[in-house]
């Protein structure tokens, strides 16, 4: 006897059933989703508290303070003025700082930031006499990076380090002879007969050239004062030691360009007699890493659609 066909009723509760069982599957789905966000925001906000709490009561018996000069040295950049300023302040600020130990990895930069950081440590070391800072190279203290640490007390390396370039440059490239080939005729229009000055698609001019040159002569000249105010008496000049040249720690110390050598745990123990050692270096936060490279990509991918659009 074959069984009687499915009432309409009963098609209708199974299609009611098979859809609550999908809402069902597309709410947990979305809980997952909503739970794992939330878990991710406070991971976020975890990460920025641990970068805003003061570490430096973790040692009653006095800390060397490490601010981490690292890359290029120019604005926007973890070695610029904004942060390693922050970074001196709030290591002076701490009663338990013992000394300041300046870790630098740089092969230079900006020398306008360059001079800023170098005039707030002369000037913490006036306010803080008691409390000596320290320059300690690891693999290249140069230009910029040297700028830096010419206004520490004093500077220690490895013997192979990188140490100099006491110089100053601006560089560009020249495309004159690629557009005469190509056949391509530059137009420039300009108010103000020098506003073209070092333009890549035009011939260099001797008047600009030589004004270009004076320029980097003073600044050339500021970057010697600093270094001749810094290092004093323990400096033997050359005629090549202000003339972009560098030399490996070793014969820094007998230029007088360094002092002696030493890693960061050596100064910290042996001549700041501070062992424990307290990273002061302001970073960029991840939430604020998050956001830029957030932006970038959005910026990106709208670009990319407007493009596509043409």
């Amino acid at each position: 006897m074959q069984s009687p066909p499915a009432s309409w009723q009963q098609e209708l509760i199974e299609k009611l059933l098979g859809q609550s069982v999908r809402e069902q599957r597309r709410s947990r789905q979305w809980g997952v989703f909503f739970k794992s966000l939330t878990f991710l925001y406070l991971f976020a906000l975890l990460f920025v508290a641990l970068d805003l709490v003061d570490l430096s009561g973790t040692s009653t018996n006095g800390h060397t303070a490490l601010i981490d000069i690292q890359g290029v040295i120019a604005s926007g950049e973890e070695a610029s003025a904004d942060f390693i300023l922050t970074s001196l302040r709030s290591a002076y600020d701490s009663q338990q700082t013992k000394g300041v130990i300046l870790r630098i990895n740089s092969p230079g930069g900006s020398p306008v930031q360059a001079g800023i950081i170098n005039n707030e440590i002369r000037r913490l070391r006036k306010q803080y006499p008691a409390i000596p800072v320290y320059a300690v190279v690891e693999d290249v203290c140069a230009s910029g990076g040297y700028y830096i640490a010419a206004a520490a007390d004093k500077i220690y390396v490895d013997k192979a380090s990188v140490v100099g370039s006491i110089g100053v440059l601006m560089d560009g490239f020249g495309f004159t002879g690629t557009m005469e080939k190509l056949g391509v005729e530059r137009r420039l229009l300009t108010a103000g007969e020098n506003k073209a000055l070092l333009d890549p698609f035009s011939a260099i001019k001797p008047e600009h050239e030589a004004h270009v040159q004076s320029m980097l002569d003073e600044v050339h000249q500021q970057f010697i004062q600093v270094v001749r105010e810094g290092r004093g008496d323990r400096l033997h000049e050359t005629d090549d030691m202000f003339s972009g040249l560098f030399w490996s720690g070793e014969t820094s110390i007998r230029l007088g360009l360094a002092d002696a050598l030493g890693n960061m745990d050596y100064v910290a123990r042996e001549v700041i007699k501070a062992e424990d050692i307290i990273d002061y270096t302001q970073r960029e936060g991840v939430v604020d890493r998050f956001a830029k490279r957030f932006g970038a990509v959005l910026m990106n991918t709208l670009t990319s659609g407007s493009l596509g659009m043409k």
